[in-house]
C-alpha cells in the first residue's frame, strides 16, 4: 500500500503503520493455494512479473494568450505566467490537480489548479511573485504596488517595508529579489532573515 503524499500528517503515520502491519500478517499467513506464506509466494512470483510501462500522462490541452499584465484564463480563475511570455501563445497542461504552461517546448510555470464553481464572486488571481521581476527590474516602482508581490514570503515583505523608506531602496529590493533568479530562493531568504536580525 502506497502512502499518499496529499493526506495530513496522521493520516500519512496511519497508512505507512498499515502497511507494515499488511507485510507482517503476509508472513504469517499461509496461501490458500500454493505451498508458503503469502510473501513467500509474492517473492517467487516477482522475478516473473513485466516492467510496469510508462505513466500515461493524461492532460487535456489548450492554447491560450498570455495578457499584457502576465496572465492566463482558466476556469473563472486568471494565473501568473513569467513576464517575457507577455502577448504570446502558450499551451495550457490541464490535469486534475495542477496546471503546467508550456512555451517553446519548455514547462515555463505550474500552478495548483483552483476549482471553484462560484459564479457569486468575482474569479480569483493565482500570482507567483517570481513571474514579475523582469517587470520591476525595469520599473522599481512597481514593486511598492504591485499585486503580486503580496505574496511574497514575509521575510521579504519586511525587508520591503524597511528598504522602501529610504531613497532609491526601491531599486535595492529590486536587486534583492531578483537574486533569486540565480541562486536558491531558501538561500537568500535565509540571509535576508539574518540581515533583518542584524
Amino acid at each position: 500500500m502506497a502512502s499518499c503524499s496529499s493526506l495530513p500528517e496522521p493520516w500519512l503515520a496511519l497508512n505507512d503503520w498499515l502497511e507494515e502491519r499488511c507485510k507482517l500478517l503476509w508472513a504469517e499467513t499461509a496461501h490458500g493455494r500454493l505451498p508458503g506464506s503469502i510473501a513467500d509466494v509474492w517473492e517467487a512470483e516477482k522475478p516473473a512479473l513485466m516492467a510496469l510501462p510508462t505513466m500515461f500522462d493524461g492532460f487535456v490541452e489548450e492554447r491560450k494568450r498570455v495578457s499584457p499584465t502576465c496572465l492566463i484564463n482558466f476556469d473563472r480563475t486568471r494565473y501568473s505566467v513569467p513576464a517575457s511570455f507577455a502577448n504570446r501563445p502558450v499551451s495550457l497542461r490541464i490535469y486534475p490537480e495542477r496546471l503546467v504552461v508550456v512555451a517553446e517546448g519548455h514547462v515555463i510555470c505550474t500552478h495548483e489548479r483552483i476549482i471553484d464553481r462560484s459564479h457569486r464572486q468575482p474569479g480569483r488571481v493565482i500570482y507567483d511573485w517570481r513571474h514579475y521581476l523582469a517587470v520591476v527590474q525595469r520599473k522599481p516602482g512597481a514593486l511598492r504596488n504591485g499585486a503580486p508581490f503580496v505574496e511574497m514570503p514575509e521575510p521579504f515583505r519586511m525587508l520591503q517595508a524597511k528598504m522602501l523608506r529610504q531613497p532609491g531602496g526601491d531599486r535595492e529590493m529590486v536587486d534583492i529579489l531578483s537574486l533569486v533568479l540565480h541562486h536558491d530562493e531558501q538561500a537568500v531568504l535565509c540571509a535576508v532573515e539574518l540581515a533583518l536580525e542584524a
